[in-house]
């Protein structure tokens, strides 16, 4: 018999993949005992005892056998209100929901503090890499000077599209929708949201910093043009959506999630389709790279059981790095060299260029690339806005490779 007995909540395309692992998993030492979901009549393409589906989460909470909960459902407030509840009888969880945990993250170890229950998360994080428990423990120690990387499989689909196989925007966004690699409405990976809060789960165990969505910079692809992308071609590089958060002194680090120009020379240039690609550097090991799939079924249910495993053996964050004495402060007082292409809006009026490099003028396009402070570029955020304008990253961060 089991020891784990698993109150799943959801089943969808990630719920059905936690069915189907447990289930061929020989050594998981798990069963699922309850699932809750919002239509427990719906057809499953998974083979169930209907007996255990139920629409009232009250009978996993309530069940005295279970003594795991796994929420992988798509709403981040009903998230909230399940992981919380979990936490507050001291029960363990694993989560997949990277919004619900990049927002309260503070709170939940709060409450894992408290009352003696562990939350479990690295599928919320780049799906099937192990990225939230190697920054935990092999990277636990004030070393580490960067982690950047491609973080949504959706966003750079499409651009690996764009870029390997010569289609255009649009036509590449709808192959991503018909593949289902991104939702109907694309705009949370496409904006870079998806990125930015994966980000943040990142950099709690990277640095021993909680820093709130609203205060860092995101800006997505929406607004890439055929220019942009010969332009990138001209230079010998790719367009990637990288999110990025990287200690800029002893004492500071910054982070935040854009487009940007990557040459041949680094690891994620070559991070096509759906895969994610995370680079750690640190003082003393330079680079260290992680591969794969970052979303999906099998991919993240497969995360969702190592964490159910680690479970069974005990472990848990410990977020060691939270209790330094000289955790780095988070900083947008920076200047970062930015490329900003753009047709009607008086870019060079709007943006407070610290200096500018070069400036290109045509009757149709335009670009400026130049130095701003990343400060400006948030404040500034409704001017990017425009429909004509788009901004990329020239990086200025370990330019050694």
């Amino acid at each position: 018999m089991a020891d784990i007995k698993v109150g799943l909540f959801g089943l969808g395309v990630v719920g059905e993949g936690i069915v189907k692992v447990i289930s061929n998993a020989r050594n998981a030492n798990a069963e699922i005992r309850r699932i809750c979901v919002k239509n427990p009549h719906k057809a499953r393409k998974v083979n169930l005892d209907k007996a255990i589906i139920t629409d009232n989460r009250h009978e996993i909470f309530d069940d005295p056998e279970i003594n795991l909960i796994v929420e992988v459902i798509n709403d981040p407030d009903a998230a909230y209100e399940i992981v919380s509840e979990a936490l507050r009888r001291g029960l363990a969880v694993v989560s997949g929901s990277k919004t619900m945990i990049a927002r309260h993250l503070p709170e939940l170890i709060e409450l894992q503090n408290k009352y003696g229950g562990s939350l479990l998360y690295d599928a919320s994080s780049c799906g099937s890499i192990p990225v939230i428990r190697n920054l935990e423990e092999y990277y636990d120690n004030d070393l580490l000077l960067e982690v950047k990387g491609i973080l949504n499989g959706s966003s750079n689909f499409i651009l690996s599209r764009v870029f390997d196989h010569n289609e255009d925007y649009d036509k590449a966004l709808q192959t991503a929708i018909d593949l289902g690699f991104a939702e109907a409405d694309p705009s949370f990976d496409i904006e870079g949201f998806d990125s930015l809060y994966k980000l943040i789960i990142i950099t709690v165990h990277a640095l021993g910093v909680y820093v709130k969505p609203e205060d860092i910079f995101v800006y997505g692809i929406s607004h890439i043009s055929d220019f942009d992308i010969n332009y990138a071609r001209e230079k010998r590089v790719k367009i990637k959506l990288v999110a990025q958060v990287v200690k800029i002194s002893d004492s500071h680090f910054t982070m935040f999630v854009m487009p940007e120009f990557v040459p041949k020379s680094r690891y994620i240039y070559s991070v096509d389709d759906e895969y994610n690609g995370v680079v750690i550097r640190g003082e003393c090991y330079d680079r260290q790279f992680m591969f794969g799939k970052g979303a999906g079924s099998l991919p993240t249910a497969s995360s969702i059981l190592s964490d159910i495993v680690a479970h069974h053996h005990g472990y848990r964050y410990g977020y060691k790095k939270m209790a330094y004495h000289d955790t780095p402060v988070y900083t947008t007082d920076i200047l970062l060299r930015v490329y900003v292409r753009y047709s009607r809006t008086p870019v060079i009026d709007l943006l407070p260029f610290h200096s500018v490099q070069v400036r290109y003028n045509s009757e149709t396009t335009n670009y400026v690339i130049g130095e701003i402070k990343l400060s400006d570029l948030i404040a500034c955020k409704e001017v990017l806005m425009q429909p004509d304008l788009f901004i990329i990253n020239i990086t200025r961060f370990f330019n050694d490779n």
